[in-house]
């Protein structure tokens, strides 16, 4: 008929009539995809820490979408893409004595996450998923490590190099995979196999903090 119509009205005229984008009138959704295949995802991010000496450091990690296990790759300060693909090759082998394979891997569209960074995973027989553009909730299991990991410890330190954000993040990964309460596992633990021994008529005054310390330099 002539008419140009920007493509915000169309989407309007869709949204309007409960009419989702043509790739998934037919599918399920994200979160419904998410939910069906938790136990067979991995995803993985970058996030910076900034030192007291101005320096920016790259932090790369991979988290189990199910079980919320997070494993800590590497820190650097300069995240090209050969430093990722060799992160990705370390994490296979730890992965390889799984008694199975994860079927997914969801990143963003990173230049760092090269063709060989997807070929490690390729090989595995894990489908590599890429996030929409600037769309970080596409990630939203690794955004909330990030979150939790910057307010609980990171916003509450200053870090003075690599080898000291390496021991920061060390003992907080620890912590977060074999201690620290998650809601969505019903307040247990990544790691934790079995249930923690009740706790009844503690005294108060008998309560003590201890310092948490790792072995080593």
């Amino acid at each position: 008929m002539g008419l140009k119509l920007a493509p915000s009205t169309v989407w309007a005229v869709l949204r309007k009539h409960d009419i989702e984008p043509a790739p998934r009138r037919s599918g399920p959704t994200w979160a419904e995809f998410l939910r069906a295949q938790a136990t067979t995802m991995l995803a993985c991010d970058f996030f910076t820490v900034d030192t007291v000496l101005l320096q920016r450091l790259y932090v790369l990690f991979f988290i189990e979408v199910g079980t919320r296990r997070v494993y800590l790759s590497g820190v650097t300060a300069n995240p090209v893409g050969e430093w990722a693909t060799q992160r990705a090759r370390n994490l296979s082998l730890v992965l390889s004595k799984r008694s199975h394979a994860f079927g997914f891997l969801i990143r963003d569209r990173d230049t760092k996450f090269t063709a060989s960074f997807d070929e490690v995973f390729f090989s595995d027989g894990t489908r590599v998923i890429k996030t929409p553009v600037r769309s970080p909730r596409a990630n939203a299991f690794a955004e909330r490590f990030v979150g939790s990991v910057r307010r609980e410890c990171l916003d509450r330190l200053l870090v003075f190099g690599r080898r000291h954000l390496e021991q920061i993040l060390a003992e907080s990964v620890e912590h977060y995979n074999e201690h620290r309460p998650h809601r969505s596992l019903g307040q247990h633990s990544p790691q934790q196999e079995t249930e923690p021994a009740p706790v009844s008529l503690v005294d108060p005054l008998r309560l003590r903090r201890s310092d948490r310390r790792r072995s080593g330099p």
